[in-house]
């Protein structure tokens, strides 16, 4: 009978330390996801930062495209009352 409780311990050792090690290695697989899924979120944020700056800069250049093209449409509307005045003064 001491035998075969012997061999019923170590089986149910055996046992739990095959549940252990189960156990173990399923908490490193949810750790090492919960680390590359936090990156990934890390690197969404980064990317959306990133878009926000080129938006930005597209913005800032289309505001100074539209102060020229305003300064140009003013200068040419100057020219274009200066040589109505000039046709004038010739009739």
């Amino acid at each position: 009978m001491s035998t075969t409780l012997i061999v019923i311990i170590v089986v149910v050792a055996v046992i739990v330390l095959a549940l252990l090690a189960v156990a173990a290695t399923r908490r490193k697989r949810e750790k090492q996801t919960g680390r590359v899924q936090a990156e990934a979120m890390h690197d969404d944020v980064a990317h959306h930062r990133s878009q926000a700056q080129q938006s930005r800069a597209e913005a800032e250049l289309a505001e100074e495209r539209a102060q020229r093209t305003a300064a140009e449409a003013e200068l040419n509307e100057r020219k274009a009352a200066e040589r109505e005045r000039e046709l004038e003064q010739q009739e």
